[in-house]
């Protein structure tokens, strides 16, 4: 039995200055470094997500060049671009686990990537013995939302670190709370133990 931490997409086109940045995606990378110096020792295993579209393509319908804003989006993200990186401010010497997702279709949660030896999600988790995920991240509203909601029926004991997300719309990011809280993820803070 062991706890561990997703973070999702704090990468740079999902921060200030990005293709499809979001207000707070700054402070979200410094905030989970913040959280991982701090306490070393809180998570077994650290995993990291990271959209990695083909450069090829609308990847499955993802990409457009008349976004809608909630299914289809400009381009972002595409693999091996400054813009698929991490965010200089999230120190991921703590990771253990790369996921990449979005690869040629749309993908939200991190259950829909792969590690980087193309292992299952899911699977990695069983193997770890994981029981407990904390997620912290970016968008609150999608990616976010997605993997919590994957987490949370996968049996696991969830909880969102709302210090420590920034989603696209506020009204959308805070029914994206209630939904998960709803769907019984615990809502707390990075400081919460």
């Amino acid at each position: 039995m062991s706890r561990a931490l997703f973070i999702i997409d704090v990468q740079n086109d999902f921060t200030e200055g990005g293709a499809l940045g979001v207000a707070g995606g700054n402070a979200v990378a410094a905030g989970i470094t913040a959280l991982l110096a701090e306490h070393p020792d809180r998570y077994a295993h650290v995993f990291a997500s990271r959209d990695w579209h083909d450069a090829s393509g609308d990847n499955g319908g993802h990409f457009s060049d008349t976004p809608d804003y909630v299914d289809t989006w400009p381009s972002h993200c595409v693999a091996g671009t400054p813009g698929a990186e991490y965010n200089p401010a999230l120190d991921t010497s703590a990771v253990d686990v790369h996921v990449r997702k979005g690869q040629g279709v749309p993908a939200y949660s991190i259950f829909e990537g792969t590690t980087t030896d193309d292992s299952d999600v899911a699977d990695v988790l069983e193997r770890l013995g994981v029981t407990q995920i904390d997620i912290a991240g970016i968008a609150t509203d999608y990616c976010v939302r997605a993997s919590a909601l994957d987490a949370i029926a996968t049996g696991r004991d969830v909880r969102v670190l709302a210090d420590l997300v920034a989603g696209v719309a506020a009204d959308s990011s805070a029914a994206a709370l209630v939904e998960l809280e709803a769907a019984g993820a615990e809502i707390v803070t990075g400081a919460d133990e």
